[in-house]
């Protein structure tokens, strides 16, 4: 079965296709389909976001579609910035920005706990929907580490790693990640459906 990738966000796009084609689905990007669309992310949770993208792509393609939203949950926040961390700080700030932004904010709090969270959605042509959830909890480093992964990867260290997410190679991070564990509950789903 050929799956159509919901996001467009490179970082993404990489990771996804890494962990489902490591799971032996076959996948093809919005680029490779030729769709470019806006889709607003209007919802206030990661389901509903996940869910508006994969069901505009699932009708772009009209094939099934999965789609990724996921954000850093920090606990000392009220896991803020969760479904706003691509625009927390403002819009137009690079992700380097976007991490300054977040350490000046926790400059002076010594709890730093945090999680990252992914929501997997997969909307069938047939309007058959899927959905699966993975997290990853960890802490807030107080300077940035690595050069490796994207968005809030440099400034977060996994439960039980010695290096931040930034640091892991991409096998590694994958193994750990929120959006990996997700991805492994959705390939037990589809499995469940065969």
């Amino acid at each position: 079965m050929k799956f159509a990738l919901g996001t467009a966000n490179p970082g993404k796009v990489r990771e996804m296709c890494d962990i489902l084609c490591g799971l032996g689905f076959e996948v093809a990007t919005r680029d490779e389909l030729g769709i470019d669309i806006d889709i607003e992310e209007t919802g206030s949770t990661f389901l509903e976001n996940a869910t508006l993208k994969a069901e505009a792509i699932c009708k772009a393609s009209g094939l099934p579609a999965i789609a990724d939203d996921s954000g850093l949950c920090i606990d000392a926040l009220g896991g803020a910035p969760g479904v706003y961390s691509s625009s927390f700080g403002g819009e137009g700030l690079s992700e380097l920005e976007r991490c300054g932004f977040l350490l000046n904010k926790m400059a002076n709090m010594e709890h730093r706990g945090a999680k990252f969270v992914s929501t997997i959605v997969c909307v069938f042509p047939d309007g058959k929907v899927l959905s699966a959830e993975g997290e990853c909890r960890g802490e807030i480093l107080k300077v940035p580490r690595g050069h490796g992964g994207f968005g809030y990867d440099p400034v977060f260290i996994a439960e039980g790693m010695d290096k931040a997410m930034a640091e892991l190679t991409p096998e590694m991070k994958n193994a750990i990640s929120h959006r990996g564990k997700a991805l492994a509950k959705f390939s037990e789903l589809i499995i469940q459906l065969s």
